[in-house]
């Protein structure tokens, strides 16, 4: 039989990882996908979509399909599905591990204000400018709707659902990003202030780049907090280095 690796994915990362572990002998691989985005790249292997039903039902269906080990490859901020993950392993008892990119880290002339939460972020924009650079995604716009003061260009893979800021512009778009493409963007709009989660990896930093040129504040959403004790990998490849020592 072959070793079932489960991966809770959803990222670039995990597509990534999906790939190797697709190509391996002796390995089959299934992703899991949470359905948020409505045309998704997928990646090789067998993928499902939707949630669990919780750390039970994924429990549940890590006994029913043979899993041998679950990489977290989620979204740093799919918080809940991480702490599930970590109930649901321990309970069958299989090996988990984590591939979590790296936060972005401030550079010097970087003007960043960190926060724990997008309400924290609404309630500090006020005091740093009028037309808002929103890259938090299309989920949780509503900590914004109450602006009405300030303009806001949201920047999502699809459109956003009410409630969401009065005065808006919606631009639907998939990065990776360019700096170039991320100066232009925050010229011919006239950005004065940037609205960001810290997802950390390569494809959406540029804007952090640019905002520094530009001298624009950036308000930056702090990670949530993770399971405990949960072994760990930067990337793909460290992840598969690291799953070879968890497995038999």
């Amino acid at each position: 039989m072959p070793l079932h690796i489960l991966v809770l994915g959803g990222t670039t990362e995990a597509r990534r990882l999906a790939e190797s572990l697709a190509a391996a002998d002796g390995v089959r691989v299934t992703s899991s996908l949470a359905g948020r985005v409505a045309r998704p790249k997928l990646p090789p292997g067998e993928v499902r979509v939707g949630g669990f039903g919780g750390a039970e039902g994924m429990a549940d269906w890590l006994r029913g399909h043979h899993v041998d080990a679950v990489i977290d490859a989620t979204h740093p901020f799919a918080g809940t599905i991480s702490f599930n993950a970590a109930s649901a392993a321990a309970a069958v008892h299989v090996p988990l591990l984590a591939l979590r990119r790296p936060g972005w880290v401030p550079a010097e002339g970087d003007r960043w204000h960190i926060t724990d939460s997008l309400m924290g972020a609404a309630q500090l924009l006020p005091e740093l400018g009028s037309r808002v650079f929103l890259t938090t995604g299309r989920m949780g716009l509503a900590a914004f709707a109450a602006l009405d003061p300030l303009w806001f260009l949201v920047r999502s893979v699809d459109a956003p659902d009410a409630p969401h800021p009065a005065r808006m512009e919606v631009l639907l778009d998939r990065g990776p990003f360019s700096l170039e493409g991320e100066r232009e963007l925050m010229r011919r709009h006239r950005i004065d202030v940037l609205v960001t989660k810290d997802s950390g990896g390569d494809a959406t930093a540029p804007k952090l780049t640019a905002a520094r040129e530009a001298g624009i504040p950036v308000v930056v959403v702090a990670r949530p907090p993770v399971p405990p004790g949960v072994p760990a990998a930067g990337t793909p490849e460290e992840a598969l280095a690291l799953l070879r020592t968890l497995l038999p």
